[in-house]
């Protein structure tokens, strides 16, 4: 037992505050206390905007829709989740988008336009021309800055996974996947009630309503607010010494979110005036940029592939990697096949591991991209060696099934078969 000798002892031995092993700590800078507050406050919103679209629908209008709009859900939920195979984003990250879409982004939408279709309609005595103005020009303030919020939040507090153009892209995508699930209930649950007090025994409103929402647009809205985590996406890629960086830190991500009003601006008012409107606002604006944002997400992609087989290669001659593992490593075919070829060797251990190994092996190439760009954390040395430490662990299993992956793919070239090459051959019996 240790005895004080003074009234001011010396604590020589005590670590530096980075390596306490007891900390202070706040109730608020619990991680878990965060996290119950904010799946407490998204259940609340749950609950409140389930409660208001049942009310609007009936119940059995809110079943009818709930089934109904749950359909596009996972092909949305996939194709963004497979833009994002490179290097993927972590699921609480998604969930949470998702979540704020489909309750916060549309609580905080139904109240603000309700409100505002109020006051227009009082103001101008009338409500025809408050319902139109609302749609085209309300709506797509409110519902635009309502669901760019939650990218926003990602953008801020966890900015270790929002590294470019292809994560603003997925967060957005989750985010207005949500909020369309939550409007499409009320929108086909309200046909179907049309439908049953017309009596007719026929279900023309809601095979109508099903059509033009979740047939021909179910990428309408992920493609408006990708707009806005496009703006944020670029915005995370600018260097620490750019020119005008703050300036920009701003413009970027306003200008995301003006296109997207103008553009669900344009929509709505499409819908709204003319049929034919609609159908010419499709074919020459929404299809066309579609098109182009599909291209425009690819490339992303690819960049960051190539980004990989860019910054692995310096890892390889310094002994970490084998030397045809980026090459590998930069393809998702090759990725597939090395998972594959472990799964067969080692089994489900071994494709995990190698699965692991990928995963790793792209953090620290985005790390070191961002490192030599001026964007480094402070921590970069630790976090560096913390990723090696981990593909050195797994390394007896990843490499040999990478290298087959390579040659597999003909990334590299391969030997003949009765020869050796590396101690390594698939080949041999």
């Amino acid at each position: 037992m240790p005895e004080l000798e003074s009234e001011q002892p010396d604590f020589a031995a005590v670590p530096e505050r980075s390596k306490w092993r007891y900390k202070p700590r706040r109730v608020w800078r619990s991680r878990l206390v965060r996290a119950i507050a904010l799946i407490t406050v998204l259940a609340l919103c749950a609950l409140v905007i389930l409660a208001i679209v049942r009310r609007e629908t009936g119940t059995e209008g809110f079943l009818v829709g709930l089934g109904l709009a749950v359909l596009p859900v996972p092909l949305l939920v996939f194709a963004f989740r497979w833009l994002d195979r490179v290097e993927p984003a972590p699921w609480k990250n998604l969930l949470f988008a998702l979540a704020w879409g489909a309750f916060a982004s549309t609580l905080v939408a139904i109240f603000a336009n309700s409100f505002a279709v109020e006051w227009i309609s009082s103001a101008t005595a009338d409500p025809g021309s408050a319902e139109s103005l609302g749609a085209t020009a309300v709506a797509p303030v409110v519902e635009e800055t309502a669901k760019g919020a939650a990218v926003l939040l990602l953008f801020l507090f966890r900015r270790r996974d929002f590294t470019g153009p292809v994560d603003g892209l997925v967060y957005a995508g989750f985010t207005a996947t949500g909020f369309a699930f939550t409007e499409n209930i009320l929108y086909l649950g309200n046909a179907f009630g049309e439908d049953q007090t017309l009596g007719s025994g026929g279900l023309g409103t809601t095979v109508a309503t099903f059509f033009a929402r979740v047939i021909m647009s179910p990428f309408a809205h992920p493609l408006f607010t990708s707009l806005t985590g496009l703006g944020l996406g670029f915005a995370a890629l600018l260097p620490a010494g750019a020119r005008f960086r703050r300036t920009r830190l701003w413009l970027l991500p306003l200008a995301g979110l003006l296109l997207a009003m103008g553009l669900h601006a344009l929509w709505n008012g499409s819908a709204t005036f003319h049929p034919l409107a609609f159908v010419l606002v499709y074919g020459m604006f929404m299809v066309p940029v579609f098109a182009l944002l599909t291209w425009l997400a690819i490339w992303s992609r690819q960049k960051e592939l190539r980004t990989i087989s860019g910054e692995l290669p310096a890892y390889a001659t310094a002994g970490w990697l084998a030397l045809d593992e980026p090459l590998a490593l930069s393809s998702m075919r090759a990725r597939s096949l090395a998972r594959g070829y472990a799964a067969r060797t080692f089994g489900k251990p071994g494709a995990r591991a190698v699965g692991e190994y990928e995963a790793f092996a792209t953090t620290l190439a985005f790390l070191r991209h961002r490192a030599r760009r001026g964007l480094a954390p402070q921590d970069f040395t630790a976090r560096e060696q913390e990723l090696l430490h981990h593909l050195w662990q797994r390394r007896q299993v990843a490499s040999p099934a990478l290298t087959y992956a390579a040659r597999a793919t003909g990334r590299v070239w391969a030997p003949p078969q009765y020869l050796d090459y590396g101690g390594y051959n698939p080949y041999r019996s």
